[in-house]
């Protein structure tokens, strides 16, 4: 699934994997060696991330029901707890920069495309 930013027309993401259930949430990106550029995951239901057990920084979007980015992490470090976010219900996870380079802000709408 690719993710879109219909704000401004920029692809955030080619290749987003889907963390919908709860297995897939609880283990999240922990273990893993590095998240490509151009790759994500996208967790649901979601309002708050951790980066426990990751060696890598990561960009963090938060969304609303209809695709708003409603806060946004920029390189969260490992071992740390990202914000909560009431009016969130899921997040997209990032290579760090990600944001910056896709010029990604609070207020923007995105779109994930089959």
């Amino acid at each position: 699934m690719k993710l879109v930013n219909l704000s401004n027309e920029e692809e955030i993401a080619v290749n987003v994997n889907q963390a919908y259930s709860f297995f897939k949430r609880l283990r999240g990106l922990m273990f893993t060696d590095k998240l490509d550029l151009g790759t994500g995951m996208h967790i649901k239901p979601c309002q708050s991330v951790h980066t426990f057990f990751m060696n890598y920084s990561i960009d963090i979007i938060y969304l609303n029901a209809a695709n708003i980015v409603v806060a946004i992490d920029e390189a969260l470090t490992p071992g740390k707890v990202g914000s909560r976010y009431a009016d969130a219900v899921s997040v997209i996870e990032l290579p760090a920069g990600t944001v910056s380079h896709t010029r990604t802000e609070i207020g923007n709408e995105v779109e994930f495309v089959l």
